[in-house]
């Protein structure tokens, strides 16, 4: 078959490789979509938590078909494999794809709403009226993140770097601005970034009072030191989440989530965003336009 392979000196291209051979509990997956997400940037730079030894096929969600023709979404085993022809899935993590559902659609689903949901309905409290603000708000889980905040019953604005992209967030349903306007709005009792860097520590002083801001990312920079005083000073929470320990630690709350994710799409209240699809053959494109944070929705690859 053919995959995406990251070598050595970080490069991808496109190979033959063997088939994917499933073990107990697994189900082989013949390919239809796969996401591309921020962590696979982060891998490719060498900047990822956990690296894998390379080479390495990228890839953590697909959408596909498997040999009995069951339609499925996904996230393949851990050491990756999504970027390819066919991809082997443990069966604890197949969920089956709406029939009104695109397998663009469904690869652009799972990573994207569980990274804004778990934390949007676990994490802290959002009760209809309550204010929450977006960052990054035009990339796939900050379209994922508008459309949960909105769903819970949030008034929700999304912030995004450049005025390109307010139309895409306005959109999604929620008021648009750049970063360099956050300062002069109302505060906020949740706000969901992705951006870190100064953005995060600059976005605690537009807490409310008992606010919560989530840190799900670092787009923009390391996250910078908080002097608990502050936190304390002006009676506001910092959590975080990272989905991928979070899956190691508690699957079955991320398997019972992503079963309310599937519910909440199929009841017309949240639908995957797909802003880009690329072929298999360019994959550095799509994921230059990730790590660019030039992309709008998330970015899909098609074998």
């Amino acid at each position: 078959m053919r995959a995406v392979v990251l070598d050595e000196e970080r490069r991808l291209e496109l190979r033959e490789v063997p088939d994917p051979v499933p073990g107990e509990g697994q189900t082989l997956v013949h390919v239809r979509a796969a996401g591309v997400n921020y962590a696979d940037v982060l891998i490719r730079e060498g900047r990822y938590p956990q690296a894998p030894p390379l080479p390495f096929v990228p890839g953590s969600e697909i959408a596909g078909v498997t040999d009995d023709g069951r339609r499925v979404i996904g996230f393949v085993r851990e050491d990756g494999g999504g970027y390819a022809e066919q991809a082997v899935a443990d069966d604890d993590w197949l969920f089956d794809l709406p029939e009104s559902g695109s397998f663009e659609e469904g690869a652009a689903l799972l990573l994207a709403f569980l990274t804004a949901w778990i934390p949007l309905t676990r994490q802290v409290r959002i009760e209809p009226g309550s204010r929450v603000l977006v960052t990054a708000a035009a990339g796939g889980v900050g379209s994922a993140g508008i459309q949960v905040a909105r769903a819970l019953g949030a008034d929700v604005v999304g912030a995004v770097g450049s005025a390109e992209k307010l139309e895409h967030v306005r959109q999604l349903g929620a008021a648009a601005v750049t970063y360099d306007e956050v300062a002069s709005l109302d505060p906020f009792d949740v706000i969901l970034d992705q951006v870190g860097g100064e953005l995060f520590a600059s976005a605690l002083k537009a807490l409310t009072p008992l606010g919560t801001i989530v840190g799900i990312g670092f787009a923009g920079g390391a996250w910078q030191p908080v002097d608990p005083a502050l936190l304390v000073g002006r009676n506001a929470s910092i959590a975080g989440f990272y989905l991928g320990r979070f899956m190691k630690l508690r699957p079955r709350a991320v398997q019972e989530a992503a079963r309310e994710v599937l519910g909440r799409w199929m009841a017309g209240d949240v639908s995957p965003v797909v802003g880009s699809t690329f072929p298999l053959a360019e994959a550095d494109v799509a994921l230059r336009l990730v790590a660019e944070r030039r992309s709008t929705g998330k970015v899909v690859l098609v074998p």
